[in-house]
């Protein structure tokens, strides 16, 4: 598995359960090797503008990533999962979406450091 990879892994939902969901490999981490991920939803309501990211069946993409229908891949939903609790790889996003996510991830987490 590699970053930027679409994944299906077990997570936290807000009710306390736990469902099997895909999720985007952001980063590895050290020392353990384990993953940084965000949850993805088909949830499109749940999309924060200028922040989370929806991709589409007409994104170039989109066939590569394993996803079935428009998905939000959502940045405020983060979790550290071991490789242990990685189901398998569906697909992946684009090198230059799995960027523009960290990015965008960099952006906020700074900016709101620099200004509490």
């Amino acid at each position: 598995m590699r970053e930027g990879d679409v994944v299906l892994t077990p997570l936290p939902q807000a009710n306390g359960q736990i469902k099997t969901r895909p999720a985007l490999l952001l980063r590895r981490l050290p020392p353990f090797g384990d993953f940084l991920v965000c949850g993805i939803t088909t949830q499109l309501q749940q999309a924060v503008p200028g922040f989370d990211e929806v991709i589409r069946p007409i994104d170039s993409d989109f066939g590569a990533s394993g996803l079935v229908t428009d998905s939000v891949i959502r940045l405020g939903f983060l979790a550290v999962l071991p490789r242990s609790r990685i189901a398998g790889s569906i697909g992946s996003v684009s090198p230059e979406r799995h960027e523009n996510l960290l990015a965008r991830l960099s952006r906020h987490l700074l900016a709101h450091a620099r200004n509490p």
